[in-house]
């Protein structure tokens, strides 16, 4: 017994000394042995020269996983993959997610790109459904019991929804998803990071804990998020800490929640420094200027928080480093952040200030320019006489515009909303990045219950 006892005690040593030269302590060294695979999905819904930064932004992503370990096999990248080689590209093949310009594409799989990035494949990845799936690689999230799943998500959004670039994706939708995946005992733990305009709506009131799912998002419920280091021609205000290079005048090159968090975790110890870290950090930066910054919200489970980064996101190799930027550079600067919605217009003003004045090409951009800007002018129009129409001149503004309270989803009846946009873009037109902002009128025009007839009616007189 007392020979066994020692045998014992001696393996335990042994076990503490070498996990302490790995630089672990004990505790995490065999945490980290019941840990299964470390999975991945990477989604950037947009697509468009203008929405570079999304692109980009997954890019990074995909490197900082590579980098930390995780296999290709493992890794699910869905990007429209129009960026690297769009022929405003002014470094073809290549794409740069920080003024620095380390290329972020290289190596990137091309698992689902052009139409195959939309929410019925997204939903079947995740659920690893792979007679759903049309087109792409074919690869799903084929997890099991024991194994930890990131997933990162950027794009442009709205109340309840983030974009694909056909089609959305609603929030009821993905909750439902993640419930699924969650009955069918095929995760232990699950991270969501989401980039997008309201994108506090897809998971407030909805997601609940227990799940084994920690959330953050770039924003609040009812708050735009922001691209970052985006240049304009060395005119107008000051860009934030660093410009972007010359040649990428009029794009973001990255989202300022998304950035953050990626050259955080570019220079964190992941095996030392846990997600709540991580959070508290992207916050400090992301809302260090709010004039052109927002609040970063967490969901679920918060208790996973306490996860070491390096359960999700692997461990960066010892001579790994990118440049990074702090919050307080950022707190002291003046700001060349854009609002997500302002992007198209952004790169629209930035061609047209380039362009020889005269020109036939500053024509034409003039002519879009002022094209877009009458489009969002016709949907705000259209939307506020929607109101009126409804529940009249002087309520219905307040009716439309009016924010449920924090821990209330966006929404009562998911189907009514559904629905209704569709009625509303019968008649108005099809929702563009910029006028899905509205959804929130349309969905408290459900939770007002109206019916679908008079909807109908009044939709038609709104938009004729």
């Amino acid at each position: 017994m007392i020979f066994r006892y020692n045998i014992g005690l001696v393996f335990l040593v042994v076990l503490s000394i070498w996990a302490s030269i790995e630089g672990r302590g004990i505790s995490r060294f065999l945490t980290e042995e019941t840990v299964g695979t470390k999975w991945a999905v990477l989604v950037a819904g947009s697509n468009g020269w203008w929405n570079y930064r999304h692109q980009a932004d997954v890019c990074h992503a995909y490197q900082i996983l590579k980098k930390g370990g995780l296999k290709d096999e493992n890794i699910i990248v869905f990007m429209y993959d129009d960026i690297a080689n769009n022929r405003d590209n002014p470094r073809p093949g290549v794409i740069i997610n920080n003024p620095h310009g380390q290329d972020v594409y290289n190596g990137v799989p091309k698992d689902y790109i052009g139409e195959d990035v939309n929410a019925d494949n997204f939903y079947n990845v995740i659920l690893a459904n792979k007679s759903g799936i049309v087109g792409g690689s074919g690869k799903v999230l084929n997890s099991g019991p024991n194994d930890h799943i990131f997933i990162y998500y950027t794009d442009h959004g709205g109340p309840g929804i983030v974009s694909m670039p056909t089609g959305v994706v609603y929030a009821n939708d993905l909750i439902n998803v993640l419930k699924k995946k969650h009955a069918s005992g095929t995760y232990s733990k699950l991270v969501f990071y989401l980039e997008a305009c309201e994108s506090g709506s897809m998971f407030d009131g909805l997601l609940p804990e227990g799940l084994n799912i920690y959330v953050t998002t770039a924003s609040k419920p009812d708050e735009n998020s922001w691209g970052t280091y985006c240049g304009m021609s060395g005119k107008g205000e000051p860009c934030l800490v660093e410009c972007p290079p010359p040649e990428f005048n009029g794009v973001c090159l990255g989202d300022l929640y998304s950035v953050a968090w990626m050259e955080d975790s570019d220079v964190q110890d992941r095996h030392s420094d846990s997600l709540a870290g991580q959070y508290s950090r992207v916050a400090n930066r992301t809302a260090a200027n709010l004039t052109h910054g927002s609040h970063v919200m967490q969901y679920g489970d918060i208790v996973l928080s306490s996860d070491a980064l390096s359960e999700y996101m692997g461990v960066a190799s010892s001579n790994h480093s990118h440049a990074s930027v702090n919050a307080m550079s950022y707190s002291k600067s003046s700001s060349r952040n854009v609002g997500q919605r302002s992007a198209e217009i952004f790169y629209l003003f930035s061609k047209y200030q380039d362009a020889p004045e005269g020109s036939a090409e500053h024509l034409a951009i003039r002519a879009r320019l002022i094209e877009t800007i009458a489009k969002r002018s016709q949907v705000d129009n259209s939307v506020k006489h929607l109101g009126e129409l409804l529940f009249g001149v002087e309520n219905g503004n307040e009716v439309l515009q009016s924010v449920r309270p924090a821990g209330q989803p966006l929404v009562d009846n998911w189907d009514c909303l559904k629905s209704y946009v569709k009625t509303f873009e019968a008649h108005c037109g099809k929702l563009t990045p910029y006028g899905k902002k509205h959804i929130r009128g349309i969905a408290n025009i459900c939770n007002a219950g109206i019916e679908s007839g008079k909807m109908a009616d009044a939709t038609a007189q709104a938009c004729p």
